[in-house]
């Protein structure tokens, strides 16, 4: 069967292989029969192994977006009495604050440049001035530019102040070495379609058993998204409480076995090589990008819009050759993004650097 490439430089959904949209072909299935939930019980269990262990850890799935993951964690586990220090350096950060906004929640909210790493001093001082945080929250790969914020050194801060650390790994969970043991991580969410290459419509949480347990006396604040009452129906049924995504749980399993069969350090030194060609190419044809090197996720590049490029002719003349660009998440810089995450290599950023060579002497030759 031919399945038409695009190849997709947005930070997800990514570009999947061809074995992957092939796994969705499956007989129809009821998503309560005992087949399907060994094949939950399967993924729930390899899920958590990347990041974790099956003793102290347990991966909670939810069928949506990212952002229905980052909300049941947000309305589940902070106590009335307590507060949420929310780390905003970019849209997503932000987006965290508009949930708990929501969802009335006590938080604080820590600004920091979407473009350089985070002052831990002044982060720091905030938590000592506020005795009454109990959680701490933060993007781990900020799309938004790219930035990638040091989940060590967050994590270390959390531990020092006895802090239940939530992390927003969605960009970053499949590919960048995540710990959570020795990163003191309680909560980290995650999807299907990004570094993991399935399709979009499942989110997870991974989280300490420990801290699950503490949500039980917390009154819910969402019926759907209620954390614990998905960690416990799943623990005695092996099941999710409403209807599943049930082909794209058998795409995440293809899409499981091709990671293990890359190997997660693989997957990352691919991506790694497909951004190394990327800024080479920028650079040659004399074009800057937010985020240094140093600092960068090596999976999303934001980059400065060249003069007089308009980026809806941009992003359709790349659409007409199989390529779809992203704008900027923000309006504070003139510059669209590249994500060279998916089922994709250097290959195809050379080919996408080329287009782009092409484009911007056609538009100097027509100026």
């Amino acid at each position: 069967m031919q399945i038409k490439r695009n190849i997709l430089l947005n930070p997800g959904p990514a570009t999947t292989t061809d074995s992957v949209k092939l796994a969705q072909i499956v007989p129809d299935i009821c998503p309560r029969e005992k087949e399907f939930a060994n094949l939950l019980s399967e993924i729930s269990d390899e899920l958590t192994l990347l990041v974790a262990n099956t003793e102290d850890f347990s991966t909670i799935l939810f069928s949506g977006s990212g952002t229905a993951g980052v909300e049941a964690v947000l309305s589940s586990v902070i106590p009335p009495n307590k507060t949420i220090l929310i780390i905003n350096n970019g849209s997503y950060g932000e987006r965290m604050c508009k949930i708990a906004d929501t969802y009335n929640l006590n938080y604080l909210e820590f600004t920091s440049s979407p473009t350089e790493p985070l002052d831990l001093a002044e982060l720091e001082k905030i938590i000592q001035n506020n005795l009454h945080i109990s959680h701490l929250a933060v993007v781990h790969n900020e799309t938004t530019y790219g930035l990638l914020n040091n989940l060590n050194d967050i994590g270390n801060l959390a531990q020092k102040y006895k802090l239940e650390l939530i992390a927003d790994c969605m960009s970053s969970f499949g590919a960048i070495p995540i710990n959570m043991s020795k990163q003191n991580i309680n909560y980290l969410i995650a999807s299907s379609n990004k570094n993991l290459q399935g399709i979009p419509g499942i989110v997870f949480v991974v989280a300490s058993n420990k801290a699950l347990q503490k949500l039980k006396n917390i009154k819910p604040r969402s019926f759907y998204l209620n954390l614990y009452d998905q960690y416990i129906f799943f623990e005695q049924n092996k099941q999710m409480r409403f209807t599943a995504p049930v082909q794209a749980f058998y795409a995440l399993k293809q899409a499981l076995s091709e990671l293990k069969e890359e190997g997660l350090e693989n997957r990352y030194k691919r991506y790694t090589k497909s951004w190394k060609t990327l800024l080479n190419g920028l650079e040659k044809l004399k074009l800057n990008y937010l985020i240094d090197k140093k600092y960068h996720s090596k999976i999303i590049t934001s980059v400065y819009m060249p003069q007089g490029i308009d980026f809806e002719d941009l992003h359709d003349y790349f659409y007409s050759h199989g390529f779809t660009i992203y704008p900027s998440k923000s309006q504070e810089f003139n510059s669209f993004r590249v994500a060279n995450i998916g089922a994709i290599d250097h290959k195809d950023i050379k080919q996408f650097l080329e287009l782009l060579e092409k484009f911007l002497t056609h538009t100097n030759l027509q100026s």
